[in-house]
C-alpha cells in the first residue's frame, strides 16, 4: 500500500535520549566549555528548522545586531511564530549568538536518494557542501566577504535535524536497509564539517509524525507502519551517533529526542505550561499561516496557536518553544 498523499511537500527535541550518557555523567570534548561560551550556531534541516535565511543573495548576514540576518524575525518559517532556532537564538540562548541558518523548506538528506517535492530545494548535502563549505569553512576563504564569521571549534556549535522528507516519502516501502544508505549519506556530510573544525554537534532524531493529521487520515496501516520506519531510522540514528563521537577525536555530540517532547505534549495536552485544545486536527483557515500567532478566525473553533498542527504536518510554535526551551537545557 502506497501514501497517495506527497509527504515532503510540506517540509523537520526534548531530553538526550535513553542510549545517550546523561549529562551528569558525561565527558565532554576538549572544545566544549559550556552554552554560555557559545558565539556561533550552524544549523541544518527541513522546514521544521528553515527561517528562509538567504546567505548567497540576501541581506543582512547574522551580526551581534542582529543575530539571524535575513529575514526579519522571526523569518519565514512553519511554525506560523517563531520557531525552535528563533527561540534558542533569542530567548533561550546564554549568549549573544549569530545563527547561520542554512536549512531549507522540504529538504531530503541527498535529492538523489530521495527526490524532494521540488527541484530546488536544497538538501542537507547540498547546504553542506554548496553552502557551508565555500562560504562559512574554516579559515574562510579568501575571497569570502568579511561579514563571513571566523568561528572557532571552541565556540560553535552544529545543529541537525533532518530525516522527516526523507521518510515521508519512503517509509511505504518498508526497506528498513534504505535507513542504512541514508545514514551513511547523513555522517559522510557530518565528518566534512568535522574535517573544517566542527566539534559540537546536536543531532535531533525525526518526530513522531505518525500521529500528524496527515498520517492519522490514512488510517491504521498508515500509522502503525510509518511509526515502525521510524522507530528504525531514530534507533539507527542513535547507534550513528555513538559511532561518530567515537570516531572523531574531540567532539562533543547531543542527541536530542523530539520524540519524546512530542509525545508528551499529545499525551497531555494542557499543563501548566501549554494548552492545546486540538492535538489531532488542523483548521484550513490557518493552514497556509495567519498574521497574528495566535489569531482566531470564526471558521475554527479554537485560536490559531491551541491547535497542536498548524496544518497536516508542521507543528505550531508552542511546540517549538518547548523544543528550545529543553534542549537549551541539556546544552
Amino acid at each position: 500500500m502506497k501514501s497517495t498523499l506527497a509527504f515532503a511537500a510540506f517540509a523537520g527535541l526534548a531530553t538526550l535520549s535513553a542510549a545517550a550518557p546523561s549529562l551528569d555523567k558525561r565527558v565532554f570534548g576538549r572544545h566544549y566549555n559550556g552554552f554560555d561560551r557559545i558565539k556561533y550556531l550552524f544549523v541544518f534541516g527541513d522546514s521544521y528548522t528553515s527561517t528562509g535565511f538567504n546567505m548567497t543573495n540576501g541581506s543582512p548576514l547574522p551580526s551581534a545586531s542582529n543575530p539571524m540576518g535575513n529575514p526579519p524575525f522571526p523569518g519565514w518559517n512553519s511554525a506560523n511564530g517563531p520557531n525552535w532556532v528563533d527561540y534558542l537564538t533569542f530567548t533561550y540562548n546564554s549568549s549573544l549568538l549569530q545563527t547561520w541558518n542554512l536549512a531549507y523548506g522540504g529538504a531530503t538528506i541527498d535529492s538523489e536518494l530521495v527526490r524532494p517535492w521540488r527541484d530546488d530545494v536544497l538538501s542537507l548535502k547540498q547546504q553542506v557542501q554548496d553552502l557551508f563549505l565555500p562560504y562559512l569553512s574554516v579559515p574562510p576563504p579568501r575571497s569570502a566577504h568579511s561579514a563571513f564569521p571566523r568561528w572557532k571549534s571552541d565556540t560553535s556549535l552544529f545543529l541537525t535535524w533532518i530525516g522527516i522528507n526523507d521518510i515521508g516519502n519512503s517509509w511505504w516501502n518498508q526497506n528498513t536497509t534504505f535507513h542504512d544508505v541514508l545514514l551513511n549519506e547523513y555522517f559522510d556530510h557530518m565528518n566534512s564539517l568535522y574535517e573544517t573544525g566542527a566539534r559540537n554537534f546536536v543531532f535531533i532524531n525525526v518526530p513522531p509524525t505518525d500521529r500528524s493529521p496527515l498520517i492519522l487520515e490514512q488510517g491504521d496501516w498508515s500509522t502503525s507502519t510509518l511509526k515502525v520506519m521510524l522507530k528504525d531510522f531514530n534507533d539507527k540514528l542513535t547507534k550513528r551517533v555513538a559511532k561518530f563521537e567515537k570516531d572523531h577525536r574531540g567532539t562533543s555530540t547531543w542527541l536530542f529526542d523530539s520524540v519524546g517532547i512530542f509525545n508528551n505534549i499529545l499525551d497531555h495536552p494542557k499543563t501548566a505550561d501549554w494548552t492545546f485544545n486540538n492535538v489531532t486536527e488542523y483548521c484550513a483557515a490557518y493552514q497556509n499561516g495567519t498574521p497574528e500567532w495566535d489569531t482566531f478566525d470564526p471558521a475554527c473553533v479554537y485560536p490559531v496557536d491551541e491547535y497542536f498542527w498548524l496544518n497536516s504536518l508542521h507543528p505550531t510554535h508552542f511546540v517549538h518553544k518547548e523544543v528550545a526551551k529543553k534542549l537549551a537545557k541539556a546544552l
